[in-house]
């Protein structure tokens, strides 16, 4: 019997190439914000630590492991006048339809967990409308029992509140949850609910920040049932 019930994944660097889909979204949103103006733009990129030029994300930038709140914050100071309110819906509404490279071919991995008998969810700072529509994209939202985005009312990571949500829905004790993610925020939301942490490095965050943390660094998710197959079989699974 394997020894998790359940697995919950981020979204953004995790299920889908972080650079690939968010760089291009970047540059034309900030572009969009600043009226074409080359200079603001770059101001504004500056704000969320991305590269107008290079189209590159630091790796501390709100937008890697952020909500759209604390992402408008940091822009806010160059939008004088601005709604804050506005602003996230404008993020959302955009973000929805940025076209996502998955990290690697996800309905034959997700397909193959739900084989194992294993509940699937995701867990995101990004707003729940978006991430729906990222999935559907996909072609893979029928495949997760629940997408909790930063607004579904459970709090944002690294706090574990989405994560435990998700173990009340399914019924599953977050010792048998394994959470898979790619930023710090992931592995210490998954850490402070009690999961098995695994990182993946599809997202701007390095190895080394990552490998401290959690219990396993891969790749990229394509490796996560060869990984569990590693692991000691439990006696029973809650």
């Amino acid at each position: 019997m394997t020894k998790f019930s359940g697995v919950l994944f981020d979204k953004d660097g995790t299920l889908f190439d972080f650079h690939a889909t968010w760089g291009a979204w970047a540059f034309a949103f900030l572009r969009d914000l600043a009226g074409g103006d080359q200079a603001r733009a770059r101001d504004l990129g500056a704000a969320v630590g991305f590269d107008i030029r290079t189209r590159v994300f630091e790796p501390g930038s709100p937008v890697v492991a952020g909500t759209p709140g604390e992402i408008a914050e940091h822009l806010l100071p160059l939008l004088p006048g601005a709604n804050p309110s506005a602003l996230i819906s404008r993020m959302n509404v955009t973000a929805a339809t940025a076209p996502q490279a998955e990290a690697a071919p996800l309905a034959p991995l997700l397909g193959e967990l739900r084989k194992r008998g294993l509940r699937l969810g995701v867990a995101t700072n990004d707003g729940e409308v978006p991430a729906r529509a990222h999935l559907h994209a996909a072609g893979v939202a029928d495949l997760f029992d629940m997408v909790i985005g930063s607004d579904s009312g459970f709090g944002a990571k690294p706090d574990a509140g989405p994560l435990l949500a998700f173990c009340r829905e399914m019924g599953l004790a977050p010792s048998s949850v394994l959470m898979v993610g790619d930023s710090r925020h992931d592995i210490l939301a998954g850490r402070a609910a009690g999961m098995t942490t695994v990182a993946v490095l599809t997202g701007p965050t390095e190895r080394s920040a990552l490998q401290p943390l959690a219990d396993a660094v891969l790749p990229d998710v394509s490796h996560l049932p060869r990984w569990i197959d590693t692991l000691p079989v439990a006696v029973s699974a809650a």
